[in-house]
C-alpha cells in the first residue's frame, strides 16, 4: 500500500464525523422550533404591553395630580372669595349700623337694639308651644311624639309642617284628580232642578255630587274597556274606543276645575244637573234632549234677509234672545267637555240599560 492510498483511506474515515458535526451545529444555528419562536414573540409582546401600561399609568397619575391641584386651587379661590364677601358684608352692616346709631343719637331717638345672632335664634314666646301640649297634639295627628335626638325646636318645626300639610287640599285618586271630596254612590242622587235659594254649602255639595258621578262613569268606562279580549283591544275599533275614553277624560278636566272653583255659568249648571238627573233615572232620551238644548240651544237661526223694510217682522226678537244661547259655540273648551258629557251618556245607557226601551238614545 502506497502513501496515496493510505491517505485516501484515512480521509474517508474522517468525513462522516465531520458531516455529523456540521449537521448538529447547523441544526442549532439555522433551524428553530415553532414553540420557541412563539414564546419569544409572546415575551416581546408582553414586555411591550407592560411598557405601554406603565406609560399610561404614569400619564393618568400625572393628569390626576394636575386635576387635584387645580381643584385645590379653585377651592382656595372660592373660599377666599367667600371670606372676602363675608368680611365685606359684615363691614358694610357695621358701617350702616354705626351710621344709624349716629343718626338716632343726633335726632334724639332711642338707641338701636343689638343685632341678634343668626345661629340659635330662639322661637318667639307667642309662637312657642309647651312640650307636653306639643306631644299631645302630635299624638292626635297619629305622629310619633318624638324622634331620635330630636330637640323641642325640631319637634315644633315638624308639628308646624304637619299642620301645614293637613291644611293643603288633597287630590282624589280618580281618573281626574280633584280637590273636591267625592261622595259615595248612595249620596250621588241629584235633584231635578237647582233650588233658587240654594246656600253656598249646598251648592258645593252639588259640585261634589256631579264630580263623583262623572268620576264613577269614567272609572266604569275604563273597567269595561279593560275587560275586552286582546284581539278586540288591538283592533282598529278597539283602539278608537279607548282613545275616545281618554279624550273624554282629558276634555272634562276644565269642567272639574269649574266645579272646584264654583265659577260656572248658572244656565250651564242647570242643564248639566238636568242631564245627570235624567241619566241617573235611566231616562236617556230626556237626558239627550237636555244635552241638545244645552249644546245647540233653542235660538232661531236666521235664514235669508232679516232686515227688510221699516216694519218689524214677527218673532225677529227671538234671534237675539240670550236665554236660548248655544253654549257649545261659546269656546273650544266648553264644546269639548259638553261633547264628553254626551259620550258619557252613550256609555251609561250601555252600562246601565233602561227598563223602558223607548228611553234608549239613537
Amino acid at each position: 500500500m502506497d502513501f496515496a492510498s493510505l491517505m485516501t483511506k484515512e480521509i474517508s474515515k474522517a468525513k462522516p464525523s465531520d458531516t455529523k458535526d456540521k449537521k448538529e451545529t447547523g441544526s442549532n444555528n439555522k433551524y428553530q422550533r415553532r414553540a420557541d419562536v412563539e414564546a419569544a414573540r409572546i415575551a416581546a409582546y408582553n414586555a411591550e404591553q407592560e411598557k405601554l401600561q406603565r406609560e399610561r399609568e404614569e400619564k393618568a397619575a400625572l393628569k390626576r395630580k394636575h386635576e387635584e391641584d387645580e381643584l385645590e386651587r379653585r377651592r382656595e379661590r372660592e373660599e377666599k372669595k367667600r371670606k372676602l364677601a363675608e368680611e365685606s358684608r359684615k363691614k358694610r352692616e357695621a358701617e350702616e349700623e354705626a351710621a344709624e346709631r349716629q343718626r338716632r343719637k343726633r335726632l334724639g331717638l332711642p338707641e338701636l337694639p343689638p343685632r341678634a345672632s343668626e345661629e340659635g335664634t330662639p322661637v318667639p314666646e307667642e309662637e312657642d308651644i309647651d312640650d307636653e301640649e306639643l306631644i299631645k297634639k302630635l299624638r292626635e295627628l297619629n305622629e310619633p311624639a318624638t324622634l331620635f335626638a330630636e330637640t323641642h325646636k325640631a319637634r315644633l318645626k315638624r308639628y308646624r309642617k304637619l299642620v301645614k300639610r293637613s291644611l293643603t287640599p288633597q287630590l282624589s285618586n280618580g281618573p281626574i284628580p280633584t280637590t273636591l271630596e267625592l261622595v259615595p254612590e248612595k249620596d250621588m242622587k241629584i235633584p231635578a232642578k237647582i233650588p233658587k235659594d240654594i246656600d253656598p254649602e249646598s251648592r258645593k255639595f252639588l259640585f261634589r255630587q256631579l264630580a263623583s258621578y262623572f268620576t264613577m262613569l269614567l272609572e266604569e268606562w275604563a273597567i269595561a274597556l279593560a275587560k275586552r279580549d286582546t284581539s278586540v283591544k288591538e283592533s282598529f275599533s278597539g283602539r278608537q274606543a279607548f282613545n275616545a275614553m281618554v279624550q273624554s277624560r282629558d276634555n272634562m278636566r276644565p269642567l272639574f276645575k269649574k266645579f272646584e272653583t264654583g265659577d260656572i255659568d248658572h244656565t250651564v249648571l242647570e242643564a248639566i244637573v238636568e242631564i245627570v238627573h235624567c241619566a241617573q233615572e235611566r231616562r236617556y232620551v230626556d237626558a239627550n234632549d237636555g244635552y241638545l238644548r244645552l249644546s245647540i240651544g233653542k235660538a232661531a237661526w236666521p235664514i235669508g234677509v232679516t232686515m227688510v223694510g221699516i216694519h218689524e217682522r214677527s218673532a225677529r226678537e227671538k234671534l237675539h234672545e240670550s236665554d236660548n244661547k248655544a253654549h257649545i259655540m261659546s269656546d273650544e273648551v266648553t264644546r269639548k267637555y259638553l261633547q264628553s258629557i254626551k259620550r258619557c251618556l252613550s256609555f251609561a245607557q250601555v252600562r246601565w240599560p233602561p227598563d223602558d226601551l223607548l228611553q234608549l238614545m239613537g
